[in-house]
């Protein structure tokens, strides 16, 4: 075998994979249709199971017999027809994330978060570049279109002008945005829809149990440098030796063409003002909820758990970005009158008509899942099996993950997935005794490792456009083969830390949540 025949087999191999991944994803329909079809599909088994007499014992003390409810009778239409309207509006991500993208809207369109992330990107001192790129990568998630659309470029260009291979820097911010999707040093949108996600499977075996926005926090801040330390090794150990050197007659663009911006100094005054916003907001809240007497700590026992702060998370997220935001708008007058912030939120609820519609038949399927007790009985089994199985310890973690994982190569939306899985395996592992909050962790781990590698992913043609520019002959084959390396290491060292974190020293994912369920 020849040296130059090599790589084109291992380029064929690669593709290989990749076309099969395509061809299982091409099977599914659109996420929105799927869903209606799932919604369907419980309808007509309901029907089906009932008819056979599916059950199963509660094994809880006292416990009775679940059976199933069909809705494939008058009563079910009934149920249907009058909850259609009550399921949409009252599924609990969707208020939750449309609030949150207010401000995030407003902070977006100001210009603070580009800014914010050319600013620390650019002004890395050059051995730092690399753990810049992925670590503005994985807190860029907040804004996600940014980081593909912003950074992923700049990236790849900064890395040009120093020298090194631009795809070096296109794969470093790539990791970072999207397999270090959960990841982040605070509260984003993702936080509170996956959270309403999770409520909701929880609510099949405690109609009481509330997850909430904080569920994750502790887990995924400590993620973020973990993330953008291995992202750092894996692109200087692994990818950019392998790149080899660039040959600037590889691009499509006329390089010399190019130019980074670097921030202005009237960018560097509004970031300076929303940084200080941020600080006065961060003081303020702290007031409310640090000492014993702050007015959010919860009136009844005084402690944090359970409080107005951390039930209202989502209203503090609002406001730690829609206050930065407009102040940064305003001194970079960007922002000059309350007209500009209307339109800053409008634009922002203006891109999320697919989640809304998505949302719709999301909430349908959810709903009917657990009107007909599919949800309690699959959770029952599932979990008497495990039992029965011996698999019950913390390694029943590494397969949810590798299912997890396994499943984003071909669906990428991280909230499809989990309106699909959580109602299923949230109950049968709070059965086994675990606490949703942990499941929904680990759930984030391998909902996000994989993003880099699938085409189903929505912004992986963009990605792969951008390379081209530098790499004219780049197909999906580079670049998987480039990303897998981030995605075997991401999964093994994000996982490691997950039961070190959790099982080894007993830490808490989040602010007050358990890791066991206890009835």
């Amino acid at each position: 075998m020849t040296q130059a025949s090599q790589p084109t087999e291992k380029r064929g191999a690669f593709t290989r994979f990749l076309d099969t991944v395509e061809w299982l994803g091409n099977l599914l329909p659109h996420p929105i249709t799927l869903f209606a079809l799932f919604a369907l599909g419980i309808v007509i088994l309901s029907g089906i199971a009932s008819y056979f007499g599916l059950s199963a014992q509660d094994p809880r003390p006292g416990g009775e017999i679940i059976e199933v409810v069909s809705l494939l009778n008058a009563e079910g239409l009934q149920r249907i027809v009058t909850g259609l309207v009550t399921n949409f509006t009252g599924f609990t991500p969707l208020g939750t994330v449309l609030v949150a993208l207010l401000g995030v809207g407003i902070a977006e369109r100001s210009g603070m978060l580009s800014a914010a992330m050319r600013g620390l990107v650019m002004n890395a001192h050059p051995r730092a570049v690399t753990v810049a790129v992925v670590f503005a990568g994985v807190v860029s998630n907040t804004a996600a279109e940014l980081g593909y659309v912003v950074l992923v470029p700049l990236a790849a260009m900064i890395f040009h002008s120093l020298g090194r291979h631009p795809l070096a820097g296109l794969a470093a911010a790539f990791s970072g945005v999207s397999a270090g999707y959960s990841a982040n040093l605070l509260i984003g949108t993702v936080d509170p829809l996956l959270a309403g996600i999770t409520t909701k499977a929880a609510n099949i075996i405690d109609p009481e149990y509330y997850v909430g926005p904080e569920a994750n926090w502790y887990f995924m801040f400590i993620s973020t440098f973990l993330i953008a330390i291995m992202g750092t090794v894996v692109t200087e150990k692994i990818v950019e030796p392998k790149l080899g050197k660039y040959n600037p007659k590889e691009a499509s663009i006329n390089l010399s063409e190019q130019k980074i911006e670097a921030l202005t100094s009237i960018e560097k005054k509004g970031l300076i003002g929303a940084g200080l916003s941020f600080l006065v907001l961060g003081i303020l809240l702290a007031l409310t909820i640090v000492p014993e007497w702050g007015i959010l700590r919860n009136p009844e026992t005084g402690e944090v758990a359970g409080s107005p702060f951390l039930k209202g998370i989502v209203a503090f997220i609002f406001i730690t970005f829609a206050v930065p935001g407009y102040v940064y708008g305003r001194i970079t007058k960007v922002m000059r009158s309350d007209r500009d912030v209307i339109d800053a939120m409008s634009e922002s609820m203006s891109t999320m008509g697919m989640y809304i519609v998505l949302v719709f038949f999301a909430a349908q399927f959810v709903a009917f899942f657990g009107w007909t007790n599919f949800g309690s009985i699959l959770a029952i089994k599932g979990a008497t099996f495990l039992q029965e199985v011996g698999l019950t310890g913390p390694s029943v973690f590494v397969l949810f993950i590798l299912m997890c994982a396994f499943v984003n190569l071909m669906l990428g939306s991280a909230s499809a997935q989990w309106a699909i899985t959580a109602p299923i395996f949230v109950p049968m592992l709070m059965l086994i005794g675990y606490a949703p909050e942990v499941i929904q962790a680990a759930y984030r781990i391998g909902d996000s490792v994989t993003n880099i590698i699938t085409p189903m992913m929505s912004y992986f043609g963009l990605i792969l456009a951008v390379a081209v520019r530098y790499k004219k002959d780049t197909g999906i084959g580079t670049m998987i083969a480039m990303m897998l390396p981030y995605t075997i290491v991401f999964l093994l060292g994000w996982a490691s830390l997950f039961f070190l974190w959790v099982f080894a020293l007993d830490m808490p994912v989040g602010v007050n949540t358990p890791t066991y369920y206890t009835p």
